[in-house]
């Protein structure tokens, strides 16, 4: 699922919207100052080439500041707490089951890594099942290519919405 700009959206629970939503802001204040004061306190110790702590300070920063930008993107694109029509078509927020080419069965939420609110096991929409579950409905049987560059193949036999 898209933005008209482009962006991905993505599906959240409302209680990993607001778990979210607090990292981030904790990530801006808080936590963004002290790594700021533990690099100003570094910084006065003189000689920043061989100041370990200023260097790993540095990176804590430099990590921090990427995850608040990957929280920002997340959240400004993210479609919170609306399941998805019952209508049996694989998207995200829907609850899936599907059966490999061996017989195993599979359940879990198509929806974004980031949500650990469901006890289900969680497969991003960008993932490469995600991405050939989605659009298809009941019965289907789509093929996907694996990481490892294999195929394989899953009939898609239940799709409903999440409910928590």
């Amino acid at each position: 699922m898209t933005t008209t700009s482009g962006q991905q959206t993505t599906w959240l629970t409302q209680e990993a919207y607001d778990r979210l939503s607090a990292e981030l802001e904790e990530a801006k204040g808080p936590r963004r100052a002290d790594i700021v004061a533990k690099i100003e306190a570094a910084r006065d110790e003189g000689d920043l080439k061989e100041n370990g702590g200023y260097h790993a300070a540095k990176d804590e920063q430099g990590k921090l500041e990427a995850r608040i930008r990957q929280l920002t993107d997340l959240l400004r694109n993210a479609k919170v707490g609306e399941a998805p029509p019952d209508d049996g078509i694989a998207e995200p927020g829907m609850v899936v089951e599907v059966r490999y080419e061996d017989g195993d069965v599979e359940r879990f939420l198509i929806g974004s890594r980031e949500d650990s609110a469901s006890d289900l096991p969680i497969y991003s929409a960008n993932s490469p099942l995600g991405l050939a579950l989605t659009g298809h409905k009941v019965g289907d049987t789509v093929s996907y290519t694996l990481p490892n560059g294999s195929s394989m193949t899953v009939e898609l036999l239940s799709a409903e919405p999440y409910s928590g």
